[in-house]
């Protein structure tokens, strides 16, 4: 089983967005039992007393414009955002960030990057960039479409046809 964690600042737009796309990439391909899949903030400005905040509502609606969350396990209505932790290092196979200023957060939670697991999502594809974070652009389409680019990059990586 392949294990990975999206990070970005929050966990209420890119990083869920990559989690939701990805287990409804892997699901239309037939191997969700191949992965493990959830997301993670470097912040914990989105967790107040315990509780994380859900999905931003314009990263559940271009999710939503795309299909996703129809599906038992593609359903986002209950995530909420938790912070990386230290463990999450072992945990994981690949933290996969959406901007370099995640790498090195998360590098600081975490103790470092001994195994070489962190990457920025873009890296795999050919034209390795941050994705550029929604909160601020408001442009959540083309977050859509960066995330898409990364993560068909990084499934082919792994061996899967996409």
């Amino acid at each position: 089983m392949i294990k990975i964690l999206f990070v970005c600042h929050g966990n209420i737009c890119r990083s869920p967005m990559a989690e939701f796309m990805m287990k409804d990439m892997v699901e239309k391909l037939g191997v969700s039992e191949d992965f493990y899949i959830a997301s993670a903030a470097t912040s914990s400005e989105e967790v107040w007393n315990g509780q994380g905040s859900p999905v931003y509502p314009p990263a559940r609606e271009e999710l939503k414009r795309h299909g996703i969350g129809k599906t038992p396990y593609t359903d986002f209505r209950k995530k909420r955002a938790v912070q990386v932790t230290r463990a999450d290092y072992d945990e994981y196979d690949y933290l996969l960030c959406a901007e370099s200023r995640n790498i090195r957060n998360t590098e600081r939670i975490t103790g470092g990057d001994p195994d070489h697991k962190i990457f920025r999502l873009l890296d795999f594809s050919e034209h390795p960039r941050d994705i550029a974070d929604p909160w601020y652009t408001g442009v959540f389409d083309i977050t859509y479409r960066d995330i898409k680019e990364g993560l068909e990059a990084f499934l082919r990586r792994l061996g899967y046809g996409v």
